[in-house]
């Protein structure tokens, strides 16, 4: 199977695979096939980031039909590099959620409607891939609303009635930013002729000056930014990732936001040009939003006591520090961007997944539930550690490259405010996680029900391997950072066309 096949094939596998996920009627069936699924999309990722770097990029022409009059799928080592993200997180999810079959099941889901929520996953999976590897705006914005509509969804899956306003809030949030996003992108053919990305980056430096083009370029900045949940449109992140079921929380903290993220970095930097967003207040007002996203939310993350919630907060704080890496407009600032994507991809679907184990055994998620929780799970609790020193950015641990690498990129460009955020953003991660990790070694429980004997407690195996597979390449990529470094500066040269 030729490279140009294989990038058609790893869009189509989940589109086609998720109607039949939802008609069988076993939830053991339908997890077989999304696992399947996911071993295969994984393994195509990998061949096609390793032949990307051996010799370049490539496209290919939808039904042989050349742009601007065709659909162009391109691949580059960006988005090499975000569809193996996606593929690995996609994966290591489907394992932890194959615990939704057994007997007991994850209490967030019920087992009847599991094969929903698999062929959920696969829609939702297939757009953002599609949204990676697409080289037409319009088309992005179709898989945009693949995986919009699928992560609506799935949001509302949750047991409470909270899941369904949280979805909702979601869903209108998210049709303006679509329409903000489609409404840009008219404006940019109305002055372009195409919805090609490569010639309309090439028509830009031309047209940047006209009133339209630069209203659409907002229109598009503005649209992408509520679907990253940047500060301060990130009203409806707390609560969807609050009242999801856990394994989808953490599917969409792994993922979702990633590839928004990708958005924005193709859509500025590669589309519309370094020399044309240079020349506009953009930059700054990236650093500015990144800051304040670093500081506000990290601060509303330690007044909070539902630990999905704190997590929620945390995540538009790390959201802020690779907004900042583009904001800093280098090679050296989008490094570090993209390597923050993958280290807290990592880290924070591995510590939802930790929260969801705990659900299992306690109560619910606050803080006072969890008491002591750190010597009766005791390898569950080990993996929060490990996640949450790499979400802080402990030495030897993933995060803590990133944060470097972004600290290094703001001493650079003598940005010694950006740096002193940083700093201080670490400061305030290490308050709220420690508020977590005191309640789960040093606290005792104030009341053991029933169902918790007072007894070391067990997990199904599926969902403590797929933690642990999170929690090990947290060490991993914070000890041999070669890899992740390498492929994501040459990213960062790509896309910036630096050679």
């Amino acid at each position: 199977m030729s490279y140009e096949t294989q990038l058609i094939v790893v869009i189509l596998l989940p589109l086609v695979v998720a109607p039949v996920c939802y008609v069988v009627p076993s939830p053991r069936v339908a997890w077989l096939l999304t696992l399947a699924t996911a071993m295969s999309c994984f393994l195509i990722a990998v061949q096609l980031l390793l032949a990307v770097l051996d010799g370049g990029g490539f496209s290919y022409h939808l039904g042989g039909w050349a742009p601007p009059v065709g659909i162009e799928y391109r691949l580059d080592v960006f988005a090499a590099f975000v569809l193996l993200v996606l593929t690995a997180i996609f994966l290591v999810c489907q394992l932890y959620a194959g615990s939704l079959t057994g007997k007991s099941g994850i209490k967030e889901i019920p087992l009847a409607i599991a094969p929903t929520f698999f062929a959920a996953t696969l829609l939702c999976i297939s757009g953002l891939m599609g949204i990676v590897v697409t080289g037409d705006v319009f088309n992005l914005f179709v898989f945009l609303e693949i995986a919009s509509l699928a992560t609506y969804a799935m949001i509302s899956l949750g047991r409470q009635r909270r899941a369904l306003t949280a979805a909702f809030q979601y869903l209108v949030l998210g049709t303006i930013g679509a329409t903000f996003f489609l409404i840009g992108v008219g404006l940019l053919y109305a002055e372009t002729g195409t919805l090609n990305m490569q010639e309309m980056s090439t028509l830009m430096p031309e047209l940047v000056d006209r009133r339209t083009t630069f209203t659409g370029m907002t229109f598009v900045i503005i649209g992408l930014a509520l679907k990253l949940a940047v500060f301060p449109l990130h009203l409806w992140l707390p609560n969807a990732y609050t009242e999801a079921p856990s394994v989808v929380t953490a599917l969409l903290a792994g993922t979702s936001t990633k590839v928004a993220f990708y958005a924005l970095v193709r859509m500025t930097v590669s589309v519309f040009g370094l020399e044309t967003i240079a020349d506009t207040p953009l930059p700054l007002i990236l650093l500015i939003v990144g800051a304040l996203a670093v500081i506000v939310t990290s601060a509303q993350a330690i007044l909070q006591v539902n630990i999905k919630r704190l997590l929620a907060y945390s995540s538009v704080a790390q959201i802020g520090y690779m907004v900042i890496g583009v904001g800093l407009l280098t090679v050296e600032g989008l490094t570090a961007g993209f390597v923050h994507l993958f280290n807290h991809a990592l880290t924070k679907t591995g510590l939802f997944m930790a929260v969801g184990i705990m659900l299992l055994n306690t109560v619910d998620a606050k803080l006072p539930s969890v008491a002591g929780l750190g010597r009766r799970m005791p390898w569950t609790s080990a993996a929060v550690v490990i996640t949450a020193f790499s979400l802080v950015g402990i030495p030897g641990t993933a995060g803590f490259i990133s944060k470097w690498a972004l600290l290094d990129a703001a001493m650079a460009q003598e940005a010694y405010f950006i740096a002193g955020v940083i700093v201080i953003g670490s400061l305030l991660a290490c308050i709220y996680l420690l508020r977590l990790l005191d309640v789960m070694y040093f606290r005792a429980p104030e009341k053991v029900s029933e169902h918790m004997p007072d007894e070391t407690l067990t997990v199904p195996f599926p969902m403590i391997t797929a933690l642990w597979v999170l929690a090990i390449a947290c060490l991993w990529f914070g000890l041999f950072t070669e890899h992740s470094l390498s492929v994501a500066k040459l990213a960062a040269t790509n896309i910036m066309g630096v050679q």
